[in-house]
């Protein structure tokens, strides 16, 4: 058996902007991780980064994200761009890893140099995405890919973070499920900039286009309409015509500067949302190590004490600030 190949910094780096497969799946295992030197790598690669176009494919589960995410790339490898798909599943409660593993439905890829695919879990991460996508998409797009497909389960209103990281978000629906139309009335029609009714074959599959359609006519503000592809990926019908959809997309984008506008403020939200987590995370340890801070949480539980008196105290103990609102304790 081979011996496995040490990395070092700069060599992990090197293989990371060369699309070295082996380096690809080491770093991202690192970044999974939070090992030390995936924070180094990722230093070490963002100037190199900015270049690739990342696509959200969100919805519930069974209306065949997989399959379509694997037409997808078949279709835009044929024209010969490079390609890394993201799959973030539910972790095992058990082991904390992807509940489903590597997608079988994009196994026709794994042997294609141009196609990188990997599969996280989101280790209980609230959201539908793992803490590590960004920074996935991000050493992806140093290895030179020119598209990254971003799949997570889920499309209720906590299942919104895709919009957070990927350019371009589609919404995948399957007719015949209740639990997308309920979808629809939550709110998530605000987060989809392409709508897909995958299955056109079903019985039900032009009324819930009209369903849909008769959902996005109550937005009038909106400068971008969401358009609606009827699909059969099983079959790679109407690919094309979504592919198109989501170029048009990309377009309107590109145009006066709004897609460097929207990658400004999604970077800048994750910076805030990775800070927010390291608050959490040292205060937690912080109130676990201390005894009086303890005490705070034990008042509260037993109603001697009220939970915002308690937010100030921790607050101005751990962090000097006043836990109202968050402004210097004196």
């Amino acid at each position: 058996m081979a011996a496995r190949r040490e990395f070092t910094r700069e060599s992990l780096a090197a293989g990371v902007r060369a699309g070295d497969k082996r380096a690809l799946a080491r770093a991202i295992t690192l970044v999974e991780n939070s090992e030390p030197l995936a924070y180094d790598l990722v230093k070490d690669v963002y100037p190199d980064t900015g270049n690739a176009y990342a696509v959200g494919v969100t919805g519930p589960p069974g209306v065949g994200k997989s399959t379509l995410i694997g037409a997808l790339v078949r279709h835009v490898r044929a024209s010969g761009r490079t390609v890394g798909v993201i799959s973030v599943d539910p972790s095992s409660p058990f082991s904390h890893g992807a509940l489903l593993g590597d997608r079988i439905r994009l196994a026709d890829h794994f042997l294609d140099p141009g196609v990188f695919i990997r599969s996280m879990g989101t280790r209980g991460h609230q959201g539908g995405l793992a803490e590590a996508a960004l920074q996935t998409v991000l050493v992806l797009d140093a290895a030179g890919k020119e598209l990254v497909f971003l799949e997570t389960v889920g499309a209720g209103q906590g299942e919104v973070e895709v919009i957070t990281i990927a350019d371009t978000v589609v919404l995948v629906l399957m007719p015949g499920s209740g639990d997308s139309i309920q979808a629809l009335k939550a709110g998530i029609m605000e987060i989809p900039d392409v709508i897909v009714v995958n299955k056109l074959d079903h019985p039900a599959a032009k009324t819930m286009v009209n369903e849909v359609r008769s959902v996005l006519s109550l937005d009038k503000e909106s400068d971008w309409r969401p358009p609606i592809v009827l699909t059969e990926a099983s079959r790679g019908e109407n690919i094309p015509e979504l592919w198109e959809k989501i170029e048009e997309h990309r377009a309107f984008l590109e145009s006066e500067g709004r897609l460097e506008e929207q990658r400004g403020r999604h970077l800048a939200g994750e910076v805030f949302a990775v800070a927010s987590a390291r608050a959490k995370s040292h205060l937690e340890r912080a109130v676990a190590d201390d005894p009086e801070l303890r005490r705070l949480l034990d008042e509260v539980q037993n109603r001697r004490l009220d939970p915002l008196t308690a937010v100030r105290e921790i607050m101005e103990k751990v962090f000097k600030l006043d836990g109202v609102d968050g402004t210097q304790a004196r």
